[in-house]
């Protein structure tokens, strides 16, 4: 009877352990299923879609360079004898820059003055001998030559004259000053005394590929960055399109007008282009950072209640930081930017812009 009722008490207990073990096991497996339940916002940041025009353009690089420009040396030879000018000056065409010293140019035109003046009073003679038959026509028609070389020579010499004072053939700014006083002529054959350039109006050379050719016409509209004027915004326009394609490179040669009224550009600057293709005014514009392109797709997140959709979408044209959206969004909608390269479709989200 005893053993008995040791072997009931001890069955009580095991039954009442495992009743207990059993209670905490499922305190526990309920416990963990609330907390798979919870979702985690995942933390985006998000932007809204605007209006506006939007331009294809093609990008490349130019040097800008002088539409005109002239290396002026010396006709006459001699010595330098007075400089008129200085780099950064702008003179008109015909503006004396330098003069040469004269004296010898003076007077081989005295002498040639002197010898025609000499001629002519002997033609005059012979011709009235020559009315009267009392010359030959001979000595006549030699007189008369000698006469006519008396006097090239005369303008020859006053040429001579006048080009010792040296001018400028085109107007424009002196872009760089060689000569000096006391200097010969004969050693700026190489090194041109002054070089002179128009800048009212530069040319930006440009190169491009072939494929581009159907995409430009004449006076089509580009943008240019000058980087040494503060990335300074500034307008050009397509002059001439060569119908050359080199057959090395691949290009064509395009060159652009600058307008330059205030003269602030100046020739040799670095210029960042944008060739204008085409423009599109009052388009939806996507931020670039938005987009996402996997095997051949674009699509975005469109943020809405807190839910991330993935919607795809066709673009357009794209500048900057804008790309423009054709199909997939009407417009008001807002997009993420960050955060969205790990996101899956109806995600939940937690929007986060500071």
């Amino acid at each position: 009877m005893y053993n008995k009722l040791i072997k009931s008490a001890f069955a009580l207990s095991l039954f009442t352990s495992a009743s207990l073990l059993s209670g905490c096991g499922g305190a526990d497996a309920k416990t963990n299923t609330d907390t798979a339940k919870e979702v985690i916002a995942i933390p985006v940041e998000v932007a809204g879609l605007s209006k506006g025009d939007i331009s294809s353009a093609y990008s490349t690089t130019a040097i800008l360079e002088a539409k005109e420009e002239a290396f002026v040396v010396a006709r006459a030879s001699g010595i330098i004898r007075e400089i008129l000018v200085e780099e950064g000056d702008y003179v008109e065409k015909g503006q004396a820059l330098a003069r040469l010293e004269t004296e010898r140019y003076q007077l081989n035109l005295d002498r040639s003055q002197a010898n025609l003046s000499s001629i002519e009073k002997e033609l005059k003679k012979v011709r009235d001998m020559h009315a009267r038959k009392l010359v030959s026509d001979d000595t006549f028609d030699k007189l008369s030559a000698a006469y006519d070389a008396a006097k090239a020579d005369l303008d020859l010499a006053r040429l001579d004259l006048a080009e010792t004072t040296i001018t400028a053939p085109i107007s424009g700014f002196i872009a760089e000053r060689n000569a000096k006083v006391g200097n010969l002529t004969e050693s700026f054959q190489r090194e041109r005394m002054f070089h002179i350039v128009q800048q009212k109006e530069l040319y930006g050379v440009v190169h491009l590929p072939e494929k581009e050719l159907p995409s430009v016409h004449k006076d089509q509209a580009a943008g240019l960055t000058i980087t040494a004027l503060g990335e300074q915004q500034v307008e050009a326009f397509v002059e001439r399109i060569s119908p050359v394609i080199d057959s090395q490179t691949g290009t064509f040669k395009v060159t652009l007008r600058v307008p330059n009224p205030q003269n602030q550009l100046k020739a040799g600057m670095f210029a960042q282009v944008n060739l204008n293709y085409a423009t599109h005014q009052n388009a939806t514009l996507l931020p670039r950072r938005a987009m996402l392109n996997i095997d051949d797709k674009t699509s975005v997140f469109v943020v809405k209640d807190g839910i991330a959709s993935k919607q795809e979408v066709v673009t357009g044209f794209s500048e900057g930081d804008k790309v423009e959206v054709l199909q997939g969004l009407s417009g008001d909608e807002q997009v993420v930017i960050t955060g969205h390269h790990n996101l899956k479709d109806q995600a939940t989200v937690e929007v986060v812009n500071g």
